[in-house]
């Protein structure tokens, strides 16, 4: 018998399923389409890690699973090559770009990804960077600039000062930006959004329906942040502006002592008396310099020497301008309520302000009450209770126009606009002469943007020129406005000189949209083709990381809806079933470059094979809950491959015409329980059922037939493909049948899942004292040595818990037990 060597396997298939494209599915002529999809990479440093491998492995073997379910399984692979991880690490290594990408995708496809013997199609290879990708990307941007949902506008803006760029809201974690943990600070920028928040609604009902990991949905859901309340207006004494608010609880207006302007807002300066105006000034941009955390943590302000009146009372409140609120949310303007707000409350007390108790509840002196409670201080609503006062004074607010009711969400309209070099460029162009004529691009059949025009689509794409000096610039510019012969453009109305757009677009909106290339990459002038998408699309099932809950899966929900809108595709969900994966923890954390403690996995896969690399991180724990990377426990795994491999070659061709009753039933429950925990993706219970099945079989070697190795086989092929494919072709099935990954997933018998018992007799010093009924499946696990146990001493356990057994050992010592398996237990004790 040869010796088990996974490298030798792994080289032979890796090459015959390649020349014979044994795992290609036709697209056009699939009878039963399934579009198993995964997250792709960023290639942007040295490789994959295991955790790579956990995530694409699970995903596979479910691919592979539905496959022997009947299945026509699409399963794609590609590159996530754009982008500010790309670039970062390219000017690290002092690479281009493009080099870099062109020797980092090559080394994860051709080193690593091949290796894991998975199903990936690399015909429909999609690599974001390519040109006939991008084109794509662009032509999507200017199909919404033309709906109305792609807008130019100044707004406050996180920045990156390491990143040297804007970031999306999606992109600070707790102040900082999620790439390189610089604190972000605010700037105020003309940038490019997508109106992601046109879709609030639907992105949060559709929720309801969707077959995704309720812990995704929760993050959705929380980030969203749907709240009903009402906007009021604050007139300004001595003018005809108003301050607009919104607020949750209009039942505690009567305790608005003083109004909040964010230093970005639109009015603050311009309310300011001249006693006050240059403290604002100067107050507004000493905030500009402090980043999103500090502000969130500060309590300074300064007065604007300006009133507003509270619509309820007519009493004026003074305003003031403090960074503790965000140009970025809401209105950037709060109406404080300090006795039920514990900002507010805070900073009332650092500036001496008046605190008015509204709600029942606490002590307003000692902290804010945000509780719920009576009203009281309020005028004609004294003694409602909260709920009741909200509702009666939000009509109160629409019966006299001071504001209305309304819904109000977390979710900002999602800026796209970068200021680096590697990404796509945004697809417009400005003209002067045209702004000033108010002429421009059609949006919703009205020029919204005068002297901004789309990029004609015949001259996509607007390619992005090689720039040697490609760093990022800083102060809100891009790289590409170094370049005047990129910049200089003609007009495509007045065939004037214009400029282009020199921001190229957020990374997020590359990977927003690329499982509709997939399946039409063959399509060169079109981004998909209708017929091939109705027929794949939606993804029937998507695994991933729930760290891009609210970045990549929240964009591609909308980037979906809004093609929906737009009639270019029929479903309004890019994924029927969503499940996030757990964590591999190595050294006591997540795997990541930054905290230094990534694993190789071509290390492991040199030294045990892939099979055993997959087999193990799906066996070390719940698969969306991961677990502890082990360099011992993957060697434990190798030696269980090794005994398949001399338990099925040791039995050779030459088996029983029909197998055992108990090997009946033990491969028949095998295959039940494997079947449903595959399903599932409980891939760890699956396989412990597998080795416990092994470790029964090695009992009973004599007793197989061909039809039960052939099951065996093939419930352990989604797992271990390359060890199972070769044990198929040595044992002569491969001649008989074809490749073991082409064979239907086994039928259980009912006849051998029926439970069967066994009557034990229970005897003290050889008396008969009471008999034991045991389920045969649980004598047989005991048998088997499940998780090594010791299996005489379960029976002992179960006989002792007996009351009869109980009444006769009565305490005595327990000298020894004798076992016949399955007829006697005999305990022995003293007399």
């Amino acid at each position: 018998m040869d010796r088990y060597d996974p490298i030798v396997i792994e080289q032979k298939w890796r090459k015959r399923w390649e020349d014979e494209k044994t795992f290609k599915t036709d697209l056009k002529n699939a009878k039963k389409p399934f579009y198993n999809l995964m997250m792709f990479p960023y290639p942007s440093g040295e490789g994959l890690h295991v955790g790579h491998v956990y995530a694409f492995g699970g995903s596979d073997t479910f691919g592979r699973f539905k496959r022997l379910q009947g299945y026509d399984v699409f399963e794609p692979m590609g590159f996530d090559s754009f982008g500010i991880h790309s670039e970062n690490y390219a000017i690290k290594t002092k690479t281009h770009p493009k080099d870099l990408i062109e020797k980092t995708t090559g080394y994860f496809r051709e080193k690593q990804l091949k290796r894991l013997g998975a199903l990936f199609d690399w015909d429909r290879q999609v690599i974001t960077s390519d040109p006939d990708y991008y084109k794509w990307t662009q032509w999507i941007f200017i199909q919404l600039f033309k709906a109305g949902l792609a807008v130019r506008k100044k707004a406050p803006v996180n920045w990156c000062p390491s990143c040297k760029t804007v970031l999306a809201d999606e992109q600070v974690i707790s102040g900082r930006c999620e790439r390189c943990n610089s604190e972000v600070v605010q700037k105020e920028l003309a940038q490019w959004f997508f109106r992601i928040t046109e879709y609030a609604e639907k992105l949060l009902n559709n929720l309801e329906t969707i077959d995704w990991s309720q812990s995704t949905k929760l993050i959705q859901r929380n980030w969203i942040g749907r709240s009903e309340g009402a906007e009021i207006d604050f007139p300004i004494k001595g003018s005809r502006l108003k301050i607009r608010v919104f607020t949750t609880r209009p039942d505690t207006i009567y305790g608005a002592t003083f109004m909040v302007l964010a230093p970005e807002h639109e009015l603050a300066l311009k309310i300011s008396s001249a006693k006050f105006s240059e403290a604002v000034r100067d107050y507004i941009a000493q905030s500009k310099k402090a980043t999103e955390l500090e502000r969130s943590q500060a309590k300074t302000g300064v007065f604007t020497g300006a009133y507003c009146l509270n619509p309820f009372t007519n009493k004026q409140v003074p305003i003031w301008v403090a960074d503790y609120v965000l140009g970025i949310y809401g209105s950037g303007a709060i109406m404080a309520v300090p006795a039920h707000d514990q900002r507010d409350f805070e900073f009332a007390k650092r500036q001496g302000l008046k605190i008015v108790k509204i709600v029942s509840g606490g002590v307003a002196q000692e902290k804010a009450y945000v509780g719920e409670g009576k009203l009281v201080n309020s005028g004609q609503f004294n003694g409602l209770n909260s709920q009741e006062a909200i509702d009666t004074m939000s009509d109160y607010i629409e019966k006299n126009k001071f504001g209305r009711k309304t819904v109000n969400y977390h979710l900002r309209d999602w800026l796209i606009s970068r200021q680096r070099y590697w990404g796509p460029p945004i697809p417009m162009i400005f003209c002067a002469l045209c702004a000033k004529k108010g002429d421009g691009e059609k949006a919703k059949d009205r020029v919204v943007h005068p002297g901004w025009y789309a990029v004609p689509e015949k001259d996509l794409p607007v390619r992005l020129p090689h720039l040697e000096n490609y760093q990022p610039k800083g102060r809100g510019v891009s790289p590409l406005a170094t370049m005047p012969d990129f910049v200089s453009v003609k007009c495509p109305k007045c065939g004037k000189t214009a400029r282009r757009e020199t921001d190229v677009s957020d990374t997020f909106l590359d990977s927003s949209w690329y499982f509709l290339r997939y399946p039409s990459t063959e399509f060169k002038t079109k981004a998909f083709d209708q017929k091939i998408t109705k027929k794949w699309l939606p993804v029937n099932s998507y695994i991933g990381g729930n760290e891009h809950a609210v970045m990549h899966l929240l964009y591609s929900r909308f980037i979906t809806m809004a093609l929906k809108s737009l009639r270019l595709i029929d479903f309004e969900e890019p994924f029927n079933k969503f499940r996030a994966h757990g964590l591999i923890i190595h050294k006591g954390a997540k795997m990541s470059k930054s905290r230094g403690n990534v694993v190789n996995p071509n290390d492991y896969m040199d030294a045990y094979g892939p099979d055993a690399l997959r087999m193990y991180l799906l066996f070390i724990g719940p698969y969306d809950l991961g677990g502890d990377f082990s360099d011992r426990a993957i060697a434990g795994v190798y030696r269980f491959l090794n005994r398949v491999w001399k338990l099925l070659l040791g039995l050779g061709k030459g088996t029983q015409v029909s197998a055992s009753d108990k090997l009946n039933r033990a491969i028949n429950r095998l295959v039940l329980k494997a079947g449903e925990d595959l399903e599932s993706l409980k891939f760890n219970t699956a396989i412990a059922a597998i080795m416990e099945f092994t470790n029964l079989a090695s009992k009973h070697k004599n007793e197989f037939d061909r039809g039960t190795i052939e099951k065996y086989l093939i419930v352990l092929s989604p797992f271990a493909p390359f060890t199972t494919e070769e044990l198929w072709e040595r044992l002569g099935f491969l001649k008989e049948k074809g490749s073991v990954h082409h064979q239907a997933w086994p039928i259980s018998e009912s006849k051998y899942l029926e439970a069967e018992n066994v009557t034990i007799a229970v005897q003290i010093n050889g008396k008969l004292r009471d008999t034991m009924v045991v389920e045969r499946s649980k004598i047989d696990r005991f048998a088997t040595g499940d998780h090594f146990v010791d299996y005489k001493r379960e029976i002992e356990t179960l006989a002792l818990s007996s009351k009869k057994v109980k009444k006769h050992v009565n305490g005595r010592k327990v000298r020894r037990v004798i076992y016949v398996p399955e007829k006697v237990l005999n305990i022995v004790v003293d007399v």
